[in-house]
């Protein structure tokens, strides 16, 4: 009734205004544009009939209530009920003569003797108190207070509720639920269960298809209810249901330790709230939120010295409590340890993470504080700032929000959110750490059943090593040495095989290098190493196991000197196989060629030997070599023969099977053996006797000259200079000639063109016929790689590992056939589209 009074009454004063506002606009307002004369006429009667409204509104508030006014406020079903002992009126009785009176205020209750109340309470304290104890004794323990469904407010952790036959425990408010403002929209409190509201006999609506995005009890579906209800009866542990419950849940526990601010619940409402983002470990929704309430009510029970770092970043800013933590700290000059700066990195919303931080998170926690503290073994020293930290907790469910400022000490806590440099230096700390990582990473995602392997632990950095143990590592050290011992020669497959658990019948360079790299990671060398050796040996053919003397980590680095070296001894021992078998005379050069080497270190020595004895075990394909060097052209020819003969020369002495090695490289290079004699003469050579006239018949008496004595061998130091430039240079070449071989049988070819570096023509191909479809079945794939002339098995890898290398994952993952990766999908028709091209 009083609703439709209120509408009548606005009603009617707006006819009014406008009444006078249009008399307004007609004899005052002429002027004026038609737009501001309708606004006029039609705006200012909705403020005035506003202001009105609200102005009795408050008038009404100042007065006391009346008889009338609280039934109409106890059935108005937009205001809260107010019971309370004031309240409650008496009516004296009214005379059957007279009319009804208007209604009366309540008179005063009489007035009581305070002092025999106590005196009758302290006699019948006694007598209570040994009811309460033995309703205590009788009641079974661990079973909580049965609470009515009609109480209004807090249900605490040791009672229940019971709500539409339901036992829904406690930690929840049941009952009319509070407004939440006077004026326009009468908001209802969300987390209040309203026992007057319907409910569905059953709660079939898990998916929360009644739930809106701020949900509230009084708001959701009858179904939501029954579900709603379920859950909480059922252990609130069931994450099948839809976070929307846990969030009305959530609402109510925050608003008791807001608002309430009750101290006797803060420790069961922070443990529960805890409980619950275990239960949606992947929902943003629940960590952001609920992590915002715990980042701020741990510190109401947890003193900054007990507050621990978190690796793990919550939102778009830096947490609550770290900043809390880490400022009370700078506050009390503390420098800053490797945990601390490490999840001040992490938590930055500004940091950048790459893949193998994730990817290889543990290593990547252990490394990070090893080179922290190789770099700040005192801790960081960062200076103060001066702003202090203040925060404002906004409630998940919209109905508050508060100011905290905290203190350490009773003082107040400086806010490190401005400081960039501390993160900068901690960013530089962690990219050194990811490079370090990478590899172990690519191979993870090669590989994600990989982690714990022989191949994996390898490609641990070293420091890792002693945390990270591997009893297959140690494993595999008794068997290098045993080979070693054996004279360290074992086919390459059986190293495979015994690195990848499995043999193969086709090794890669991919494979041969990461085998060198293992090996190395224990301190053992493989010789050849595919990165320095002039071809990769094929499966069955045996390759040298060796002592590097210490672990190493890069294998990429080594000397010029032994580069030019490994290619002086390649060239050598091409020579020594041109008859079909190695001399020993050929064997004592080559030792003594290896000897003769500067400027090597003592591990490169190692190395450089251990080549020597796999170049003698097995001989070079000379069908390759004499196709590879006849391509050579003239200039390198030139350079190659002067490398050659400036050999011969050196030691001052040329033999014989010096000169018939030379001549099958002349061969080999395509030209006439018998330059080899020309090349050879050329240039004075001092290095034999004076030739005298044979004996003639003459006079008797004739003396015959004395024979000259041989000088030693006259090395000149700028002809050896000439010849180290010349070997220099064919190293070079043979280099670049091997290496083009080694591409062509890894199947890349550089005479194809293709946008996608890494790949050549035909793997390009497939990869435009690839992102073409979203999903790609067994047999699809094996003719769509028959079509471009590929095997599956290596398309696969080769498209994989091109993926990596560019977008950090895979472009095929094997489920149900193959899936394509949309978002390399999506950067490959990128780049064609402006390429002009489409797929």
């Amino acid at each position: 009734m009083a609703s439709i009074l209120k509408f009548f009454r606005v009603l009617f004063f707006f006819a009014i205004y406008f009444l006078m506002c249009m008399v307004a606009v007609v004899t005052v307002l002429q002027g004026w544009p038609v737009g501001g004369q309708m606004l006029f006429a039609f705006g200012l009667p909705i403020l005035l009939v506003w202001l009105q409204e609200r102005r009795r509104a408050r008038k009404a508030l100042s007065k006391p209530d009346t008889i009338e006014d609280k039934k109409q406020r106890s059935h108005s079903p937009n205001i809260a009920p107010r019971i309370s002992d004031k309240e409650i009126v008496r009516k004296p009785p009214m005379s059957a003569e007279k009319p009804a009176a208007s209604p009366q205020l309540p008179p005063e209750f009489p007035k009581q003797d305070h002092a025999e109340i106590v005196r009758a309470g302290q006699s019948a304290a006694p007598a209570l108190s040994a009811i309460a104890t033995q309703y205590e004794n009788a009641r079974p323990k661990g079973q909580k207070t049965q609470t009515n469904s009609r109480r209004s407010g807090w249900i605490s952790a040791a009672e229940t509720a019971t709500v539409a036959g339901r036992d829904i425990g406690g930690m929840v408010y049941v009952g009319t639920p509070p407004l939440l403002n006077q004026h326009g929209y009468q908001d209802k409190c969300r987390a209040f269960i309203d026992p007057s509201l319907s409910v569905a006999r059953t709660g079939d609506d898990r998916a929360g298809e009644g739930m809106s995005y701020w949900p509230g009890y009084s708001d959701i579906s009858a179904r939501s209810r029954a579900t709603y209800l379920e859950w909480l009866a059922s252990g609130r542990s069931d994450p099948s249901y839809d976070p929307g419950y846990i969030f009305l849940y959530f609402y109510g526990l925050e608003r008791r330790f807001f608002v309430d601010q009750s101290n006797a619940d803060a420790k069961d409402i922070i443990a529960e709230v805890r409980r619950l983002i275990s239960l949606y470990p992947e929902n943003h929704s629940v960590k952001r939120y609920l992590g915002e309430f715990l980042d701020i009510a741990t510190l109401a029970e947890t003193e900054f010295e007990a507050l621990e770092p978190t690796f793990e970043r919550q939102g778009w800013e830096l947490p609550f409590s770290l900043k809390y933590a880490i400022g009370a700290r700078l506050d009390k000059g503390e420098n800053l340890s490797a945990d601390w700066v490490l999840s001040w990195l992490i938590c930055h919303p500004e940091s950048h993470l790459r893949t193998p931080a994730t990817r290889c998170r543990e290593e990547f926690l252990a490394l990070f504080k090893m080179r922290f503290d190789d770099r700040f073994p005192n801790g960081l020293k960062v200076s103060k700032p001066r702003k202090h930290l203040k925060a404002t907790y906004r409630a998940a469910s919209s109905e508050f929000e508060g100011t905290l400022n905290p203190t350490a000490d009773g003082k107040p806590v400086p806010d490190i959110s401005g400081l960039r440099k501390p993160v900068e230096i901690a960013q530089e700390v962690a990219d050194e750490v990811i490079d370090g990582l990478d590899k172990l990473s690519r191979y993870l995602g090669r590989n994600p059943e990989g982690r714990g392997s022989i191949e994996a632990h390898a490609l641990l950095p070293l420091d890792l090593w002693t945390l990270f143990p591997s009893t297959e590592m140690e494993a595999l050290k008794e068997w290098a040495r045993g080979i070693m011992k054996s004279g360290g020669l074992i086919p390459l497959a059986d190293v495979i095989e015994k690195l990848e658990g499995q043999r193969s019948t086709k090794i890669g360079k991919r494979q041969l290098t990461g085998a060198a790299d293992a090996l190395a990671r224990l301190g053992f060398g493989l010789a050849p190493d595919p990165r320095f050796a002039l071809r990769s040996p094929k499966p069955e053919e045996p390759v040298v196991l060796f002592d590097l003397g210490e672990q190493i980590e890069k294998l990429e680095d080594v000397s010029a000197s032994y580069q030019t070296a490994l290619m002086e001894l390649a060239l050598a021992s091409f020579v020594a196989h041109a008859d079909g078998r190695i001399a020993e005379a050929e064997r004592k050069a080559l030792e003594a060629q290896v000897a003769s080497v500067e400027g090597l270190s003592e591990q490169e020595r190692h190395r450089l030997q251990a080549n020597m004895v796999w170049f003698l075990a097995v001989p070079p394909d000379m069908t390759l070599l004499r196709r590879k060097l006849k391509d050579v052209g003239v200039e390198d020819q030139m350079a190659m023969r002067a490398a050659l003969v400036g050999a011969a020369h050196a030691d001052g002495v040329i033999q014989s099977e010096e000169v018939a090695s030379i001549e099958k490289v002349y061969k080999a290079l395509g030209l006439d053996p018998s330059l080899a004699y020309s090349d050879l003469h050329a240039g004075e050579i001092a290095d034999a006797p004076r030739t005298v006239r044979a004996a003639q018949p003459g006079n008797s008496g004739e003396a015959i000259p004395e024979l000259q004595k041989a000088t030693g061998p006259v090395l000149d130091a700028s002809r050896i200079a000439a010849i180290r430039s010349d070997t220099a240079r064919v190293s070079s070449v043979l280099g670049q000639i091997f290496e083009a071989e080694e591409e062509a049988e890894e199947g890349r070819d550089s005479k194809d063109v293709t946008l996608f570096a890494g790949l050549d023509a035909k793997h390009g191909a497939l990869l435009l016929d690839l992102v073409g479809q979203e999903n790609w079945t067994e047999d699809a794939f094996e003719q769509l790689c028959g079509k471009h002339g590929l095997m599956p098995s290596g398309a696969l890898e080769a498209v994989n590992e091109w993926a990596f290398e560019t977008h950090d994952e895979a472009l095929l993952d094997e489920y149900d056939g193959y899936d394509v990766s949309p978002e390399i999908a999506d950067a490959v028709k990128q780049k064609l589209e402006g390429e002009g091209r489409h797929v």
